[in-house]
């Protein structure tokens, strides 16, 4: 060997000992109402903390921003105009009313935005159950297409006078795409974005290989966490929607939180919908609607637009696509 390539050889070999493997930092917070862990890979913890920090704050902006419950949001101030007059918001708001309506429009209004009228007469906490009156009453305003949008002017406008929209579907996985958007943004390569249920994870982990989700098994047996199986994700998001998370029992019968928005009662015929997709918004938004359609409709509607998910039905058998079938992780 010449000098030249001697000294090249120990330029590269000094270049790669000084060059930092990336590790894993994850944290944990409360955020919108729920468990959120945010995961990014990076050289050091300062950089790592540095970009959860922004991450967690990012979060909160759009929970100002879209939050139902509060009066000084935007959902509430086009709630407030409903049937008066169109309201400027946001692009970020504009963008969650969009994404819902498109959901909509896939559920065949399985999923619909303007479901709060209905939502609010059950009582998860307390087991009330609204009166058949009341139901029949507030299904008539319930209905996505009497939103009306004008881009040009980035306004909203729900049409008719007591409706308005509710975007406890859809938030939570809309955060969970931005938020991803930002870190990598901000020069983070990898990570996973989890708030609740709904996940996004983007890049590959510093061994070169995605990241490993489970799947919350719907009815366990062994422990609380046991799982149905695990998928490795990489640039894709996965959420499921099930009748275990916020339901009580009367008489034997479960009333869970997921609701048929064609008779205002809680959807039959499924324990949980779990789906993957790009976006973390229509990922969240989707596993509400297909569980609203029945095993058979839904399976249908994910074949029809190329989704990825698993079903399990009443009866607790399993119905997966067939790529998510190939891609399942049995445990």
């Amino acid at each position: 060997m010449n000098k030249t390539l001697a000294s090249l050889f120990l330029l590269c070999v000094v270049f790669l000992g000084c060059v930092k493997q990336e590790r894993i930092y994850k944290e944990t917070r409360s955020a919108m109402y729920t468990i959120t862990t945010i995961t990014v890979t990076a050289n050091d913890k300062d950089t790592a903390k540095k970009a959860i920090d922004d991450a967690f704050i990012e979060i909160e902006r759009l929970e100002r921003m879209l939050n139902y419950y509060d009066d000084k949001s935007e959902i509430a101030k086009i709630n407030r105009n409903a049937g008066i007059s169109p309201v400027k918001v946001s692009s970020e708001t504009f963008e969650l009313v969009f994404l819902s309506i498109k959901a909509s429009e896939m559920t065949e209004g399985g999923f619909d935005i303007t479901a709060g009228p209905i939502i609010r007469l059950w009582d998860f906490k307390t087991k009330r159950i609204p009166s058949k009156e009341d139901i029949k009453r507030n299904l008539s305003l319930v209905g996505y297409r009497s939103i009306i949008m004008d881009k040009a002017n980035s306004t909203v406008f729900i049409s008719k006078k007591g409706m308005e929209i509710n975007p406890g579907g859809i938030i939570k996985g809309y955060a969970s795409e931005k938020v991803s958007q930002l870190l990598i943004s901000k020069g983070i390569k990898s990570g996973v974005v989890a708030i609740g249920g709904d996940i996004k994870t983007f890049g590959l982990k510093p061994d070169g290989k995605g990241w490993i989700v489970g799947i919350q098994h719907p009815r366990p047996q062994k422990s609380k966490d046991e799982l149905l199986g695990s998928l490795e994700l990489s640039n894709q998001c996965i959420s499921t929607s099930g009748d275990y998370e916020k339901f009580f029992e009367v008489d034997g019968i479960r009333y869970h939180h997921i609701l048929n928005l064609k008779t205002g009662y809680p959807a039959q015929g499924m324990m949980s919908v779990t789906v993957v997709t790009d976006n973390a918004a229509m990922c969240d938004a989707l596993a509400t609607g297909l569980f609203t359609m029945g095993v058979e409709k839904a399976m249908q509607t994910m074949k029809k637009y190329g989704i990825e998910g698993l079903i399990v039905d009443e009866k607790g058998q399993s119905h997966p696509t067939d790529l998510f079938l190939k891609r399942m992780i049995k445990i």
